[in-house]
């Protein structure tokens, strides 16, 4: 006969149904993905604590509801076919964050099978690839940029040599005339691969904007201030209109001058390659929008753009200057309007003229 303690249940046994029961949804929960098991009506039977911290509490919400805010299930939805076909299935789409925040995301989903064979729920786990196509771009973005900038780089330090070269000859003739103009000229290829260098580090490496109180006039000086020489030296004027009454905004103060100082550049350049013979002018201002948000604005009476122009202004790489543009100057500034929660439109008409109009919130 055993001994009372040899028919005693251990005391872990008792509860090991219980205890597995906790370890795997502990383990679940503090995976970094999106584990979650939905039924056929696409609802949540099961979320792990991923899904609730990112999305809120799933329970009686359906999948797409909650995860995309759709009122209808997506168009072509992994979970359907996995129902459909009882296969594994994997895939990429995006979700929607209670923040508002998009994320890219790998999907896969696999069948729970009954012992009828069929379906009995699908489980789906979705995992965050942000990040990571974030990084792949940056580094696609700093690849590319290098080989189309290598030809530019290379006439501006040539630009350099030459004009350091003539300062030289006008020092050692005692030439102040020729030395100026040698100097002119380094200091046009200085500004050059200054502002190359710039919209390089500006749109190949993510930057954390540096939020502080700055008065919008502020800006637009030091931006006049930037360009007023360049424009003049080319026959372009450059005027500013500021509202006074702007109050001081939270703003990063030098990602708005990069932003402001490429769309300023753009439309010296529109001006400079008019037909026309008029004179060219570029206007930048500062001014409420509505109650609620101010605008900056560039506007220049170059030579405007076409449809198709307008679509493609902030592809990677698009440029209307051939081999004098790389196209990062307005991809610089649509990151920058972007990180400012603003939204950039445009006017532009043939032979008429553009206008870039940045919209930022005044709060």
């Amino acid at each position: 006969m055993s001994s009372p303690l040899a028919q005693a249940a251990h005391p872990i046994s008792q509860n090991l149904d219980v205890l597995l029961e906790l370890s795997f949804k502990s383990v679940l929960d503090s995976l970094p993905c999106y584990v979650s098991i939905l039924d056929t009506g696409y609802q949540f039977i099961f979320s792990n604590q991923t899904i609730r911290n990112d999305f809120g509490e799933p329970a009686g919400r359906t999948c797409h509801g909650l995860l995309k805010g759709y009122a209808k299930p997506c168009t072509k939805c992994l979970v359907a076919d996995t129902y459909q076909d009882k296969q594994i299935h994997i895939g990429e789409g995006s979700l929607k964050l209670a923040t508002g925040e998009i994320n890219q995301i790998i999907i896969c989903t696999a069948p729970l099978i009954g012992i009828m064979g069929n379906v009995m729920a699908v489980i789906k786990i979705a995992i965050n690839i942000t990040k990571i196509k974030e990084a792949h771009k940056e580094l696609i973005i700093l690849g590319e940029s290098m080989a189309l900038l290598s030809h530019d780089i290379k006439n501006i330090l040539e630009g350099l040599q030459g004009g350091a070269y003539v300062v030289e000859e006008g020092i050692k003739d005692n030439d102040m005339t020729l030395a100026g103009k040698g100097w002119r000229i380094v200091k046009k290829n200085i500004f050059e691969i200054t502002r190359v260098a710039q919209n390089i580090l500006y749109s190949s490496k993510k930057r954390e904007p540096e939020m502080r109180m700055v008065n919008p006039a502020l800006v637009v000086r030091d931006v006049i201030g930037l360009f007023q020489e360049k424009a003049g030296s080319m026959g372009i004027q450059l005027v500013f209109e500021i509202n006074p009454k702007l109050p001081v905004v939270k703003m990063d103060q030098s990602g708005i001058v990069r932003m402001l100082g490429n769309l300023v550049w753009n439309a010296i350049e529109a001006c400079r390659k008019s037909d026309d013979n008029n004179t060219g002018m570029v206007y930048i201002r500062a001014d409420y929008f509505n109650k609620q948000q101010y605008m900056f604005e560039v506007e220049d009476n170059g030579k405007g753009m076409d449809d198709k122009t307008k679509q493609n202004l902030f592809r990677e790489f698009f440029t209307t200057k051939g081999n004098s543009g790389t196209g990062l100057g307005l991809i610089v500034v649509d990151r920058i309007v972007r990180q400012h929660k603003g939204r950039i439109d445009v006017l532009s008409k043939i032979g008429v003229g553009s206008l870039f109009r940045v919209v930022l919130s005044l709060q």
